[in-house]
This record gives C-alpha cells, sequence and structure tokens, in this order.
C-alpha cells in the first residue's frame, strides 16, 4: 500500500511524542505525521481539516484523550481514534468511543504497524461494513479484535472463546448473545456450544450422515438438529439468485 495517511499524535510528553511521530513516519502506510502536546491544540488542528486519524495519549493535563475523543465522535465524519497509553484501565472507555486500538506503551514497532493496518481498514473501507471491535485480553494486555477476524465462537459458560486464524480469546458474553447480536453478521449455530462464521467456512463434509465444517484449520462437527439449516443458509450464499423472481 503506497503512504496516503495523514496522522495526528497527541501526547504531552515530548519524548513519547517524538519516538511515535518517528515510528510512524517509518511506516510506508503513513504519508504525513502531525504532532501536538495537548488535546486543545490537536481540535484546533482537526478543525483545518486534512487529518485521516487521532493517535492520542489517554492522561493529559486539561482535555484528556477520552474526551478529546469524545468531541471527535461528534464530528460528522470523526476520524479513526487509537489511543497510546502506558496504563490499561481505560480499555472499556476506549471500546465505547468506537476506538479502533488501544496500544500499550512502551510502544513497539510491530504493534504499531497493526494499529496502522487498524486505521487503514476503517479509513479506507478495507474491513466489512459494520465490523465490530472487541476487546481482548492477552498476556495482561487488552488490544481489539475486529469481528471478521473470528472464526468461530466456543461457548465456556457465562463466557465465550473466539478463535481467529492467529489464536483464542476468552470474552464475558454467552453464546445465546452472541449468537442474537452477530447473526446479521452471518455467525450461524452449527452445535449447542459452537457458532461458526459463514463467511470463512471453507468446506462441508457429509460422512455416514454426519456433517462437518471446515474453518480454517480445524473441522467442526455440526449437530443433527442444525445440520439442514446450515447447509441452506451455505447454498443460499454461494447462489444469492436462487429462490428471488
Amino acid at each position: 500500500m503506497t503512504a496516503a495517511l495523514r496522522v495526528l499524535v497527541v501526547d504531552d510528553e515530548r519524548p513519547a511524542l517524538d519516538e511515535l511521530a518517528w515510528l510512524l513516519q517509518r511506516d510506508p502506510r503513513v504519508a504525513g505525521v502531525v504532532t501536538t502536546d495537548s488535546a486543545a491544540e490537536a481540535l484546533r488542528v482537526l478543525q483545518e481539516g486534512g487529518v485521516d486519524a487521532v493517535f492520542t495519549d489517554i492522561r493529559m493535563p486539561g482535555l484528556t484523550g477520552l474526551e478529546l475523543a469524545r468531541v471527535l465522535s461528534r464530528f460528522k465524519s470523526p476520524p479513526p481514534v487509537v489511543f497510546i497509553t502506558a496504563h490499561d484501565d481505560h480499555a472499556v472507555d476506549a471500546f465505547e468511543l468506537n476506538a479502533v486500538d488501544y496500544v500499550l506503551k512502551p510502544v513497539r514497532e510491530d504493534r504499531l504497524a497493526e494499529a496502522v493496518r487498524r486505521v487503514c481498514e476503517a479509513h479506507g473501507g478495507e474491513a466489512p461494513a459494520g465490523d465490530d471491535q472487541i476487546p481482548v485480553e492477552l498476556g495482561g494486555v487488552t488490544r481489539f479484535v475486529g469481528r471478521s477476524e473470528v472464526l468461530y465462537v466456543e461457548a465456556h459458560g457465562d463466557y465465550a472463546r473466539l478463535h481467529t486464524a492467529h489464536g483464542s480469546h476468552l470474552i464475558r458474553s454467552p453464546l445465546t448473545t452472541l449468537e442474537e447480536q452477530w447473526r446479521d453478521a452471518g455467525f450461524v449455530r452449527i452445535h449447542r456450544s459452537l457458532l461458526v462464521a459463514l463467511p470463512h467456512v471453507a468446506e462441508v463434509r457429509m460422512d455416514a450422515g454426519r456433517c462437518t465444517v471446515v474453518v480454517g484449520a480445524e473441522e467442526l462437527a455440526v449437530s443433527r438438529r442444525h445440520t439442514r439449516e446450515l447447509r441452506d443458509l451455505l447454498v443460499r450464499r454461494a447462489r444469492p439468485g436462487v429462490g428471488k423472481s
């Protein structure tokens, strides 16, 4: 991807501000970096236009990064926001403000590259419309996983385990809730303890009346109760004209 993004970096600590700006300038997807040491000044820069994304600290004198994000959420076309912070206790607040990512200091270049990728998706439309960002814990660090990355979901009592191509994450949400909320995104029940993302189903296999689906590197059993419904759904997705006059 050629350089396209013009980003604004906000941090009241000059060393952190300079380091983040330097790391972002090294990314080939970033065309320009503007820096400021206060959220109030950031708003003045944003009102002038030309900023595609904001990378901001959270705890700053005066207007905080969270308060800045709340103001931006009222913009007609708010820029994607990435929080860069030394504290992990604001992840839920960041999620509620639709932050694209939440990166902990000290910032690693590979982790920042992932945040830029998420910004590109949000800014350029590469991600599916309405792709939710789910906060998950990984090694004591909160990060965000796009719903479109989830291959299937496994029930764990009042929790659910999200399986992606890169690992799995336990979240505090029952499977029945996710089934209802994610139905329109193509998630269907294939077993009392499993939801599968139809866009990620590579194969449906039948053997002696038993049905399984291949999702990523996994082969998952489909209960008899859900077999016909699943096959009908997959056929309709593959042949959208079927049944239409």
